[in-house]
């Protein structure tokens, strides 16, 4: 694994349009955007809040521990015109089926949403992590103004 660079959610913050993710692995960090919907749904997962019925992406992992899966990790693959594009990686194994691992194309967004309610591990390809801006400058200036940002302890 070499090749890929293990990342965690460093902090989400509300923006105008929607919500900002930086990611970081402790010496850079990255930032990129996604629906407001979803931003709470990972706020909501990182600060153990549970809701009084489930939201689509504890539906989506509620089914797949039923049928004997669980999200094994999450790889960001590439940055195509500030979008971003991840896969999923699931691994099943119950009475009908031996263990399998399956791979699915998948927002960024979702991902990280169903990684933070499984605590799966969440990688970036090395060659894509080496392309990205380091956005820390920003996640620290935004620290020192005093900004409250989600998803930080």
């Amino acid at each position: 694994m070499a090749d890929l660079v293990k990342v965690d959610p460093v902090a989400l913050l509300p923006t105008q349009a929607g919500c900002a993710v930086f990611l970081g692995d402790g010496s850079k960090a990255i930032v990129f955007y996604i629906e407001p919907a979803i931003g709470a749904s990972i706020n909501a997962a990182l600060a153990g809040q549970q809701p009084p019925r489930p939201l689509t992406h504890d539906l989506f992992v509620d089914a797949l521990r039923t049928l004997g899966a669980e999200v094994q990790r999450i790889l960001i693959v590439k940055v195509e015109d500030d979008v971003f594009y991840a896969r999923l990686f699931l691994q099943a194994e119950n009475e009908i089926m031996e263990k399998k691992i399956i791979e699915l194309d998948a927002r960024p967004s979702d991902c990280i949403a169903l990684a933070v309610r499984q605590s799966a591990p969440l990688y970036v390809l090395k060659s894509v992590w080496d392309e990205l801006k380091d956005m820390t400058p920003v996640l620290e200036e935004l620290r020192d103004k005093g900004m409250e940002l989600e998803g930080e302890d």
